[in-house]
């Protein structure tokens, strides 16, 4: 199932070498807390049960000759503590390392990082599904024998592995969803099961033929070229939507079936083809960008949009031959009553003044837009891979996020380190050299003087618990001798505590006299108390067997981690800040790049891919515009015209991003790729609209009541359906994905059909 699994912070070299790497006077104070208990130690080693534990501690609170060489307070309320866990049925280990040690032997004792690399099968969805299901049996087993221990699972497999199963889970429940909200829509706009099942089978036909060109012209997809068959679904259902509505809009005034399919064709076929070369224009500026994945998004999708404008124009006629609907009813806008219709024209001045102070506010306001390039903040906050790791951010210890960078030569190496050390965003820095215990001559004289009084005494410690213990009869005699203590009041250790475990010792005496298996109960209780202690003692001894070493000792299984074979050093820079906030990683970043702007890690790289896709986009999105306009130019003839069809799309763009900004929705890896789809609809609506409004439009016949703007209602509505369940995802990328679009779509109707008409010069 794996690999390889290793515990950085624990192997036979550390275990040896531990006191050695600590600092002298942490060193002696260790020494005289072993050596004061060294009396327990002696004790327990000949006498290794919870009667004996028990005995030396009675033997404590009655001494009163003198006084004691070490403080029994911290023991008596470590095992106080390990008795009530277990009343309130969450037992757990006490650990002597605490007690004997204060964590002197493991300086992050509270925390372990095990790494394990799995092995993963590619051939399967879910690539890592088999060792991360291993992994979760055995973290289950550990975590049932010791209840108090909490293992979680993290790391870049665990966070793709869930990101899968996530965005399964959230894409299963969003279709299906969304599934019915566009069929519910579609319908009400139709009104025809006809126009509803042909709109269906020329969307599914250009869908196809867009995945066969992708397949020739790119050969494969990635995590971002794969939208195209959303970003498709979006505008191809566009143009069929608009014919649709035209055609039914013809025949509703009783134009013959040929009549009706002829005026369609006329009618918005223009305006259709002038849609589709800007909306293409605006995906294959992605082309010439360096991001690999947004140059094959707009390949994909820039032919896709052809395709979908040709099977509209040319398969969507056929098929009103072969399905022709006849004798439509006429459909009355009941969502657009007289006062509605009307609006943009009797009050264009005041949207006019409205638009400019939004476009304003909106400029204002988007001083703050940001892109997050944390791919983590993408998936959902709630699963464990995610949780954990954003736990480790905060860390300074054992933070994800640190940095790395090579040096040619130890001395180089430790250059860097002093340097980076001396900023104010890094905590420390790591190099092979500080593997090498300083002032390791005092250190060893102090450990082989521990190791002649506490030595034989370690050699003798017993590994098991005795079978034939009687815990009750232990627990009912140091009971007696606490109450003893108790109204003697012993100096030895504080009333309260004596009282308070003396309280818990009953009540867990009539407890486990009274559960179901008592024997059980008591020799859990013995295991726990007592279980790690060996462990504990067996680390000790192995410390003290520690031999002065150079730089040319250190295993090579820890040398190679920080000396490559063709001889680079890595420097190890750990932040001081917590890097879940992207500004303290930036500042980070920055900081190091001052020192030494080779510097690498999973933040830079983040930043650069974050980089590269702001760059990417706004270089398409640049390109585009001056294309678009261009042809606008070139097609209208008018600086009026094309002014008034770019201007609602401006206007809608800079309200999303304002709206962005304030719903704290920053642009993202996900949320990004929405951008050319609202883009495409933007300029496709603006475009429509001035058709109808200038070429297009009937005596007597309101704009936003024409098929034009039922098409543009119910075309955005049908998006919207598409994207918005993706808002109630857990997947945080598909969430403000659908986030986004939705306030997209909001923005570009309104601005399409309440700004640009009031712009227009047009009266009711």
């Amino acid at each position: 199932r794996f690999d390889s699994v290793y515990i950085p912070t624990d192997n036979a070299f550390f275990r040896q070498q531990a006191l050695l790497y600590l600092e002298q006077t942490d060193l002696d104070a260790l020494a005289k807390k072993l050596t004061d208990a060294q009396p327990f130690i002696g004790h327990l080693a000949q006498n290794y049960h919870l009667d004996g534990l028990f005995e030396i501690i009675s033997l404590a609170l009655n001494k009163r000759d003198e006084n004691l060489p070490m403080d029994l307070n911290p023991l008596l309320v470590a095992i106080d503590d390990n008795i009530n866990h277990q009343l309130i049925g969450k037992p757990q280990r006490l650990s002597w390392q605490n007690l004997l040690a204060e964590d002197q032997l493991n300086t992050d004792a509270n925390r372990t990082l095990v790494i394990a690399k799995p092995k993963l099968d590619f051939s399967e969805m879910l690539p890592a599904d088999v060792a991360q299901t291993s992994a979760r049996e055995a973290v289950r087993a550990i975590m049932t024998e010791n209840p108090s221990v909490k293992i979680r699972i993290t790391g870049e497999t665990a966070l793709e592995h869930e990101e899968l199963e996530s965005v399964t889970k959230g894409a299963q429940l969003a279709g299906i969803v969304s599934l019915v909200l566009v069929f519910v829509v579609q319908w009400i706009g139709l009104r025809s099961l006809k126009l509803l099942s042909i709109t269906y089978i020329v969307l599914l036909m250009g869908l196809i033929v867009t995945a066969g060109f992708a397949a020739i012209t790119v050969g494969h997809l990635n995590v971002i070229s794969i939208a195209f068959a959303t970003l498709y679904i979006g505008l191809g259902v566009d143009y069929a939507v608009h014919i649709c509505l035209y055609y039914r809009e013809r025949r509703v005034r009783g134009y013959t079936n040929h009549q009706a399919i002829h005026h369609s064709m006329k009618g918005v076929g223009s305006s259709l083809f002038l849609c589709a070369l800007t909306t293409a224009l605006g995906f294959l500026s992605f082309i010439p960008t360096a991001y690999a994945g947004v140059s094959e998004l707009g390949i994909i999708s820039g032919g896709g949009i052809f395709i979908g404008l040709i099977i509209s124009v040319t398969v969507l006629p056929a098929l009103f031959c072969v399905l022709p609907v006849n004798n439509p009813k006429p459909i009355h806008s009941a969502f657009a009553p007289k006062f509605l219709v009307t609006f943009p024209f009797r009050y264009s001045t005041a949207i006019r003044i409205v638009s400019i102070l939004l476009g304003i506010g909106a400029c204002l306001v988007l001083t703050k837009l940001s892109f997050d390039s944390n791919p983590v903040n993408l998936r959902d906050p709630n699963s464990e891979s995610v949780s954990s790791f954003k736990e480790l951010l905060k860390s300074k210890n054992d933070s994800p996020f640190a940095l790395i960078t090579l040096a040619n030569n130890p001395d180089e190496a430790n250059k860097i380190a002093t340097k980076m050390g001396q900023l104010p965003t890094v905590h420390e820095t790591i190099t092979l050299a500080d593997f090498v215990a300083k002032d390791q001559d005092e250190k060893l004289t102090t450990i082989e003087d521990l190791n002649l009084i506490l030595g034989n005494q370690l050699e003798n410690f017993g590994k098991t618990l005795p079978v034939n213990s009687n815990q009750k009869a232990a627990l009912v005699k140091f009971n007696e001798e606490l109450k003893k203590a108790i109204a003697e009041n012993s100096p030895n250790a504080p009333q309260t505590t004596l009282q308070q475990l003396q309280q818990r010792i009953e009540a867990f005496i009539k407890q486990a006299d009274s559960s179901a298996n008592p024997p059980a109960s008591y020799s859990q209780i013995e295991s726990n108390i007592l279980g790690l202690l060996p462990y504990t003692l067996d680390r000790l001894k192995t410390s003290l067997t520690a031999t002065d070493f150079g730089i040319d000792d250190i295993p090579d299984y820890i040398r190679s981690h920080w000396l490559s074979a063709n001889g680079l050093y890595k420097i190890l820079i750990t932040p001081k800040k917590d890097l879940n906030d992207p500004e303290n990683q930036k500042e980070f970043i920055a900081d190091a790049q001052k020192v030494d702007n080779k510097v690498s890690g999973l933040p830079v790289a983040n930043q650069a891919s974050g980089d590269a896709v702001v760059k990417a986009f706004i270089q398409a999105f640049g390109s585009a515009f001056v294309a678009i306009v261009l042809v606008l130019l070139v097609i209208y003839r008018s600086f009026k015209q094309t002014a008034l069809v770019i201007m609602p799309l401006i206007l809608a763009a800079l309200l999303t991003g304002a709206t962005n900004v304030l719903l704290n929705n920053p642009f993202n890896f996900a949320n990004i790729i929405a951008l050319p789809l609202l883009l495409g609809l933007g300029i496709d609506s603006s475009i429509l609209i001035m058709h109808r409004l200038h070429f297009n439009l009937q005596e007597n016949e309101n704009l936003l009541q024409s098929s034009t703007t039922r098409g543009i209602i119910f075309s955005s509505i049908t998006t919207l359906c598409s994207f918005s369940s993706l808002s109630f995802t857990s997947h945080q990328g598909m969430s403000s994905m659908g986030l986004l679009l939705s306030i997209g779509l909001f923005f570009t109707v309104v601005c399409s059909l309440i700004v640009l008409p009031a712009f227009s010069g047009k009266r009711v």
